[in-house]
């Protein structure tokens, strides 16, 4: 098979590391070709904060929920919406600053999200292991001050990078058939496709090696979203001069 493929297929969070540094022309490498991901507009609208005092790591671990992978991983990154430049060449044009337009905020979270993917897959293809931190927006304001970021930028995740320490179990995603839908989408199989889905997770929990449960995908994803609404985002955003039109 393509490797590529085969990398994607593969994919698991590890959040068990071993004590050894990651050489620093392996991380600029990784997010050089990060930086190849599609972006809107060729804007760029991101940037990454590479976290290495011990003391920051160590309270963003307790802000992120007690994520004590976060101090622990041989690299922490923030990846940020990154809109600062963006704002510096729309005066420079003689455009005016930005207004905090939605589309901006889209094109800035999905720019970042788009190279931190990339960047995860290419950690993954060289033996690291990685996972994504979306604790940090727990308390955003509080991570903005700590890595001292400017207004039009937001912190949107964390990412824990090392060699892996673990083997965890291979979570099964949606079956293609759920996720794709033909010409228009077909909401009428919505509730037996979840409840197939709930089926095939409560086995998984079950027979997984480490950290068994019984429990199952809707479980999981209505406490994920309905008792983490983080509804203080909205205003910290716009202090930031995100969304406010």
């Amino acid at each position: 098979m393509n490797p590529i493929l085969d990398a994607q297929l593969a994919h698991k969070s590890i959040r068990k590391y071993k004590d050894k540094a990651i050489e620093p022309e392996l991380l600029y490498k990784l997010i050089r070709c990060a930086q190849g991901a599609a972006t809107s507009s060729f804007i760029q609208a991101y940037s990454l904060v590479q976290v290495t005092d011990v003391d920051t790591r160590q309270k963003i671990a307790t802000l992120a929920g007690g994520q004590t992978w976060v101090a622990a991983a041989s690299e922490f990154l923030v990846i940020c919406a990154d809109l600062s430049r963006v704002e510096y060449a729309s005066i420079k044009q003689g455009l005016g600053e930005l207004e905090g337009n939605t589309e901006h905020f889209l094109a800035a979270t999905m720019d970042a999200a788009l190279m931190a993917q990339n960047l995860m897959l290419g950690a993954e293809s060289e033996g690291l292991g990685a996972v994504f931190i979306g604790g940090i927006r727990n308390d955003p304001a509080q991570v903005a001050e700590l890595l001292e970021l400017p207004e039009q930028v937001i912190p949107v995740f964390g990412m824990c990078l090392g060699w892996p320490d673990a083997e965890p179990d291979l979570k099964p995603r949606l079956p293609v058939e759920v996720v794709l839908h033909k010409d228009k989408y077909d909401a009428t199989r919505c509730q037996s496709d979840v409840d197939a889905y709930d089926q095939q997770i409560h086995e998984y929990y079950l027979s997984r090696g480490d950290n068994q449960k019984a429990s199952n995908w809707s479980e999981q994803t209505a406490a994920a979203v309905q008792l983490k609404k983080r509804e203080h985002l909205l205003a910290f955003c716009q202090k930031q001069g995100f969304l406010k039109s």
